[in-house]
């Protein structure tokens, strides 16, 4: 697949005729209204096999978590403070059976079959195994004796060693998602140590999500300019990293807003709105989705709540699913001729460290 530079060179070349390229451009556009360039593929299924192993490895990996935490449990016949302890020491076994299960068929699933989806929900499933091992055996040591400053503690040593277990599963496997949750484990880390030595920073804890979402973003947009025209694995981390930061910016953006506690009014509307067409031009500008995706929920709301203010009740939810669905729509139709107008728009030295407006057309990313 070719360009739209590719051409332009041919053309200057000699190699085609100008007619020709103008009839090459004609067909394409006929053939498919949205170029691959901005289709951000990722590899996340190959065929039903991945489907097929993926629900197979997931039941056995809540079987055997059922079966540890069973063994040394608690029962009805434990006093309180040891239903306590073996509650941990449950957790704790039945996560570390996951995380090494999971391990093990990663083996072969990630390591020698390569399978997209399968290795997903294994480093997924790893991950959390090992988060809640650890946390387990933690609770099954303080038992019931704790307070926020010990749980903060606890919170900051479990994410910073769970960190720790997903490096080695990267330098292992290098599935992509890994960094990702290498990266939300160390954020959960230095949060927990932040509650841990102020504990009133509680009260602000929508706006450290917010400063660690921006964080994130950042640390995306790093692995993005490594890979401007997204041909390797390292475009795939940061689509996993952007997905893990757009959360991470929208919900504590718009809960600040008071969006959701109440009904909003004409000119709280107003302002979700406008920091979506901000969200965007930002997604336009790094060609990325997830920022439109994770502040969808608080658009509707909004809008839904203008439009029966407006006297439109029974209407509301359907007025407001025809106005975004349609925009959504609209804007995906026409991406990639939106993105030059952003991209054009912006100084030299940020457009060069941006995702390339006319790179290769490529099928999905590779998954390792």
């Amino acid at each position: 697949m070719y360009s739209e530079t590719d051409i332009e060179n041919a053309v200057a070349t000699g190699a085609i005729s100008a007619e020709s390229a103008a009839a090459l451009r004609e067909s394409v556009a006929r053939a498919r209204a949205t170029p691959l360039v901005d289709e951000e593929s990722f590899r996340l299924i190959t065929g039903f096999n991945d489907i097929f192993v993926s629900i197979a490895a997931v039941l056995l990996l809540v079987a055997v978590g059922w079966i540890g935490f069973s063994l040394i449990g608690p029962s009805d016949r434990m006093s309180e403070a040891d239903g306590a302890r073996h509650l941990g020491l449950g957790i704790a076994l039945g996560g570390l059976l996951v995380t090494g299960t999971s391990w093990g068929l990663a083996e072969y699933f990630t390591g020698r079959r390569r399978m997209a989806l399968p290795s997903i929900i294994l480093l997924a499933a790893f991950v959390y195994g090992t988060g809640a091992g650890l946390f387990g055996f933690a609770m099954s040591i303080i038992g019931e004796t704790h307070d926020e400053r010990t749980i903060a503690a606890i919170a900051a040593g479990v994410g910073l060693l769970t960190a720790g277990a997903a490096f080695l599963h990267w330098r292992r496997f290098h599935v992509p998602i890994t960094i990702a949750a290498l990266t939300a484990a160390l954020v959960g880390t230095l949060i927990a140590l932040l509650l841990w030595a102020v504990p009133a920073a509680k009260n602000s804890l929508l706006w450290m999500l917010l400063v660690a979402g921006i964080g994130v973003f950042a640390f995306a947009m790093w692995w993005d300019m490594s890979d401007r025209i997204r041909q390797t694995r390292r475009s795939d981390v940061a689509f996993w990293l952007h997905l893990a930061a757009a959360p991470m910016i929208a919900h504590p953006v718009f809960n600040l807003l008071g969006v959701m506690r109440n009904e909003a009014d004409a000119s709280t509307a107003l302002i979700v709105i406008l920091l979506y067409i901000a969200f965007g031009i930002v997604a336009l500008a790094v060609d990325r989705r997830a920022l439109l995706v994770s502040s969808l929920a608080y658009v509707l709301y909004a809008l839904a709540g203008l439009f029966k203010q407006a006297g439109a009740v029974s209407l509301n939810i359907a007025l407001t699913a025809l106005v975004i669905g349609s925009a959504l729509l609209l804007l995906s139709a026409f991406w990639h001729h939106v993105r030059r107008i952003v991209v054009m728009a912006l100084p030299d030295d940020l457009r060069t460290r941006l995702p390339e407006l006319d790179r290769p057309a490529l099928g999905a990313a590779r998954m390792a």
